[in-house]
């Protein structure tokens, strides 16, 4: 496989048969456990500013999405590669394709939450640490 055959789409509709591949890829990364439902999956991405699928021919190897409030503010959340694919460019392009659909968009605060350790990735990507502020969850 070579990144530049993978393809990188927007998507609208989330099929059936999607919503399987999206679960599998939530389950390779850590994200599920093998007896949790990926049924949450279509609404939380079809109510998301920005979705994004990476395909190596029909198989999904990748996926990303954006919420926002469509004017000014948006976070980047659940990019994901499998692990077959990984180390080949293909998580950063997720992040520059989500970046620039949301600028068109004439959204220009873009945060995200990352893991331990993605720290440097994110960082050649552009972002940058925010010190003095919390991450807060309920």
């Amino acid at each position: 496989m070579n990144s530049n055959s993978v393809e990188y789409r927007e998507l609208s509709v989330i099929s059936p048969e999607m919503t399987e591949e999206m679960t599998e890829l939530y389950r390779q990364v850590g994200w599920l456990a093998p007896e949790e439902s990926g049924a949450f999956i279509p609404r939380a991405m079809a109510g998301s500013t920005v979705a994004l699928g990476v395909f190596d021919g029909s198989r999904l190897i990748g996926m990303g999405r954006a919420v926002s409030d469509g004017v000014s503010d948006a976070y980047i959340q659940d990019i994901a590669v499998s692990p077959d694919y990984r180390k080949r460019g293909i998580g950063g392009e997720i992040v520059r394709h989500i970046v620039a659909a949301l600028r068109a968009r004439g959204i220009d605060w873009i945060g995200l939450v990352g893991e331990p350790g993605t720290e440097h990735f994110y960082e050649e990507l552009g972002f940058t640490r925010k010190p003095g502020y919390t991450l807060w969850k309920l």
